[in-house]
């Protein structure tokens, strides 16, 4: 039977700061849960039924009926369980490759969506502003959609880090350099803003390029993008070139 204290705990995990002193965080739904056990994340406790335990035998199991399940889980249709992971400590930052990096970030969906698009590209390095929502956040697990578990998310001091780094900058603005005409080079840092802000000052300082999706449509009314949608458009292209540039270079 489920307890109070187990109740409790799950519930305190959606607190910023309760994660933090407990280095742990939530997971739901079954394939989110078997993502993060594949991935080699240590599971605290998992809440599982009966249909979802005998994928988890090697795990800290607990068994909860699903009227049990519901009143742990945050949403309307809980799949089949609920896990509590412990936060992987992170390895050094690998300045390689096309890196993406988030400036103040602050909706837990753009966050989430934005991890699920460096999975899907190959990016395995996400860094994030320390005023960027949490990525443990339960919305973030949520959206991301298992993709947190194989994206290496660092938070740093963002201007800090790019002062220091190696690696030529590119900010996306509303004023720049046509995407569509710009060429990456293969390492590089591309930075998206603040949903209502754009790029912070200071970051912006750093910037080698400040480059931008061009408007297309005849009236030119729409004030911006969306944040995910604008660096999965931003991200395609970058790696579309990098395409065609491997062919022509076969």
């Amino acid at each position: 039977m489920l307890s109070k204290n187990q109740l409790k705990q799950v519930q305190k995990l959606s607190l910023k700061k309760y994660r933090s002193e407990t280095g742990l965080f939530v997971v739901e739904g079954k394939k989110g849960i078997l993502e993060f056990v594949q991935a080699g994340y240590k599971a605290e406790v998992i809440y599982a039924t009966h249909t979802f335990s005998p994928a988890l035998s090697k795990q800290p199991l607990t068994l909860v009926s699903p009227e049990e399940l519901q009143r742990l889980s945050a949403l309307k249709h809980p799949d089949e369980g609920v896990a509590i992971f412990h936060q992987p400590k992170r390895k050094g930052i690998l300045q390689e490759g096309l890196i993406l990096a988030l400036d103040n970030i602050q909706d837990p969906g753009n966050l989430g969506t934005l991890i699920r698009l460096c999975d899907w590209f190959g990016i395995e390095t996400l860094l994030c502003s320390e005023q960027t929502v949490d990525c443990y956040n339960p919305k973030v697990v949520q959206a991301s959609m298992g993709s947190l578990s194989r994206v290496q998310v660092h938070y740093v001091p963002l201007a800090g880090f790019l002062a220091t780094c190696a690696l030529p900058v590119y900010v996306a603005t509303l004023e720049g350099t046509n995407l569509y005409t710009t060429t990456f080079p293969e390492d590089c840092v591309i930075v998206l803003g603040n949903e209502a802000n754009g790029i912070s000052p200071e970051v912006a300082a750093l910037a080698n390029e400040a480059i931008t999706i061009p408007r297309f449509g005849k009236l030119q009314q729409a004030e911006s993008l969306n944040v995910a949608m604008a660096g999965a458009i931003i991200v395609s292209q970058v790696k579309g070139k990098a395409c065609e540039g491997s062919q022509l270079g076969m």
